[in-house]
């Protein structure tokens, strides 16, 4: 995938709902019914690109406190999402270490790796930080994940939404349909291309997680140290 041109797509198709006021707003996102978790794999940023995402997220809370903004316990990566999040889904259902031990066979000789986030984009429910890796260690990994899980008998739904190819991390979601268009578009487009640093992936976490991945609902599995891979 050409992640600029997709990113850019998707801006350019989203810019203009923005620009009206339009957006997709999630009424779960404060329902304490909301009991959908799944299984993620997924990197975090580090503390450097963290700080510079929420000095971006603290500009908009300044014109619209409503909405949701990602803390930076919060803040990732989906590397690969193994069970996506449905209503009722436990952890007694599955053996982690099953899920353990076949990712850990798919990281072999997968070094670790960059992600650069650069600039913004934008769906109809959230804004994203673009995150471009540096090499194709990512989607290398991601396809052996397919293979491998596709190939075993455990429980997954890879790809079942959509195949992930991006690297993005999303940072806001909306809350509610009230949107400041006249303040909000501009302040985005001031921030579409800025630099909000690099971040080299050396690990990996394996989570059970609601679908907003917070961090008192997610539970830590297992982590990956690709540097124990590299050797």
């Amino acid at each position: 995938m050409n992640l600029k041109a997709h990113y850019n797509q998707l801006w350019q198709k989203t810019l203009p709902m923005l620009e009206e006021g339009k957006v997709e707003w999630d009424p779960l996102i404060d329902a304490p019914s909301d009991e959908r978790y799944g299984i993620t794999l997924l990197a975090r940023p580090n503390q450097a690109v963290k700080e510079n995402i929420q000095a971006f997220l603290s500009e908009i809370k300044s014109i619209m406190p409503e909405q949701y903004y990602y803390p930076d316990s919060d803040v990732h990566l989906t590397v690969m999402s193994i069970i996506s999040c449905y209503e009722g889904f436990q952890l007694e259902q599955i053996e982690p270490e099953a899920y353990q031990a076949v990712i850990n066979a798919c990281l072999d000789g997968i070094h670790p790796f960059r992600i650069f986030f650069r600039g913004i984009t934008a769906s109809p429910s959230c804004i994203l930080i673009q995150g471009f890796p540096e090499n194709d260690a990512l989607h290398l990994l991601r396809n052996r994940l397919r293979q491998e899980f596709q190939a075993s008998s455990l429980e997954h739904s890879i790809d079942k939404r959509y195949a992930i190819q991006t690297a993005h991390s999303t940072v806001l979601r909306f809350r509610t349909p009230e949107v400041p268009h006249q303040s909000l578009t501009p302040l985005l487009k001031a921030y579409r291309h800025t630099d909000f640093g690099m971040t080299e992936v050396d690990q990996l976490e394996l989570v059970f997680n609601d679908w907003f991945q917070r961090w008192e609902k997610v539970q830590l599995l297992s982590r990956f140290n690709l540097n124990a891979a590299k050797e």
